[in-house]
């Protein structure tokens, strides 16, 4: 049987495509694998590439260089973390922002290797010349700034008592998500985060929930 020749052109273009993003998906889990034990400046594009089954040459035709894959990796993290955590709508105010931190602890607990990537990346990143340092400070800056319009809201709406001393819980929380992350990583078996983060987010809502609420 023949077929018109667009037609065929477009199924091997489509093909094509599809398989380029099937090897872009597996060399990005592959160094989401291995930057979450090494790191990314112990790292290497060969061990990505022997990783995800590709020739070094292979794997550059789809990131030019160890930044651009870095730069893939992380994004695909934000995209993952943004999905769960707001979906298409709004992002969670008052409370409920913390209920969602609770619960996107709970997911990652389950995927110990996106845990294992922010805790060597964000530590490696605190140098000024490292690719991933803009990605840290963009990172810390919308989280203040999210959790900070959460505290805001629940003030206004009632929930959140008006005295409530919104920079320190801001940092406080963040430090203690990150806190835990990192003795996770450390100590897996010795730990619940989703346990710990709950006693921290009762005794916060114990301390600066409206009662009457």
């Amino acid at each position: 049987m023949s077929y018109p020749p667009g037609y065929r052109i477009e199924r091997e273009r489509n093909r094509t495509e599809k398989a380029g993003d099937i090897a872009r998906a597996k060399a990005i889990q592959a160094a989401i694998e291995l930057f979450s034990t090494s790191g990314y400046n112990k790292s290497s594009i060969a061990e990505v590439a022997l990783r995800t089954g590709l020739s070094q040459s292979g794997l550059l035709h789809h990131f030019p260089n160890k930044t651009a894959l870095l730069t893939a990796v992380l994004e695909q993290r934000e995209k993952e973390d943004s999905e769960f955590l707001f979906g298409e709508g709004a992002a969670p105010l008052g409370w409920a922002a913390f209920d969602s931190l609770l619960a996107l602890v709970a997911r990652n607990s389950t995927r110990p290797e996106w845990i294992g990537l922010f805790v060597r990346i964000s530590a490696e990143a605190t140098e000024a010349n490292h690719p991933a340092n803009q990605w840290m400070l963009d990172h810390y800056r919308s989280t203040r700034q999210w959790l900070t319009q959460a505290i805001e809201d629940g003030k206004r709406t009632g929930e959140i008592l008006p005295d409530v001393p919104v920079d320190a819980i801001v940092r406080n929380t963040i430090a203690v998500l990150d806190g835990l992350q990192q003795q996770w990583v450390a100590e897996p078996d010795s730990m619940s985060m989703v346990a710990e983060l709950r006693v921290y987010l009762d005794q916060l809502r114990s301390a600066w929930g409206n009662p009457q609420q």
